[in-house]
């Protein structure tokens, strides 16, 4: 276990990388657990307002960024300074993600059915990190043997396939699909080789007639038997909605037209 911590963390400068997703998992649980309590009425947690004005957790999550960003930039190249970069950018970028939902609608949907993308923005972000984490070179490995380079040789093809799956299931408008297949091979072979959704690039591009018909009639019965047990899982991590979405916004009126006069 020494061994491993030292030449695959602390040797490859994984260690920041280490904080930063650390840190992201757990101020993400924090978050979430303490906007639960505020809504039910629990614990000593109370939202910070200014002025009568709500300040959203998003705002310090923009300020840690800077401040990590910048001390990553322009701070000194110390294993302890990015240490603290990356602690900072991991805990500010999960308090951005998630409030997602709320950025991309201009709206306060975080506890309405829209703002369950925050959960998913913070899943695939997670998602990310720990297979950066997780990545490893087949090459420049000091006192390795040759059945450890083979494994790693054949480890890393494994990888780079299944990452061109995982493309195509993006393609092909299947991003959970892919966002599990990048940790389970099967999922990603299973997505890549069905049809597209009617909708994504791969069906706009290939799919005419028929094809597209069975791919229409396809998603439909997917969306039916599985988006609620998708919803239950974004419940469980992200707190179930007890807002109603927000009704869309009414298109301005046209400008008036004056007649020739």
């Amino acid at each position: 276990m020494s061994s491993w911590w030292h030449r695959d963390v602390i040797a490859a400068g994984k260690l920041p990388l280490m904080l930063c997703f650390l840190a992201f998992v757990i101020t993400f649980v924090t978050t979430r657990g303490i906007t639960r309590m505020i809504r039910d009425g629990r614990g000593p947690f109370r939202n910070v307002t200014a002025d009568g004005t709500h300040i959203h957790h998003s705002v310090p999550g923009i300020i840690l960024l800077i401040i990590g960003a910048f001390t990553a930039v322009g701070g000194p190249a110390s294993l302890g300074w990015r240490s603290f970069a990356a602690v900072a950018v991991g805990a500010g970028t999960s308090l951005v993600l998630d409030e997602f939902a709320l950025i991309l609608r201009l709206q306060d949907v975080y506890w309405s059915g829209e703002g369950q993308l925050s959960v998913e923005a913070v899943s695939l972000t997670a998602a990310c990190l720990g297979l950066a984490l997780a990545g490893f070179s087949p090459f420049g490995i000091k006192d390795a043997d040759s059945i450890e380079i083979s494994l790693r040789l054949t480890a890393t093809g494994v990888l780079v396939a299944d990452g061109v799956l995982a493309l195509i299931c993006v393609l092909k408008g299947k991003y959970r699909t892919a966002l599990f297949g990048l940790f389970l091979p099967p999922v990603a072979v299973f997505g890549a080789l069905r049809l597209a959704r009617p909708a994504s690039i791969w069906a706009r591009h290939r799919y005419r007639g028929r094809e597209m018909e069975r791919a229409t009639r396809r998603a439909a019965d997917f969306d039916r038997h599985f988006a609620p047990l998708q919803t239950d899982w974004e419940d469980f991590i992200g707190g179930k909605p007890s807002q109603p979405n927000p009704s869309a916004p009414a298109p301005d009126p046209p400008a008036p037209t004056t007649g020739p006069s």
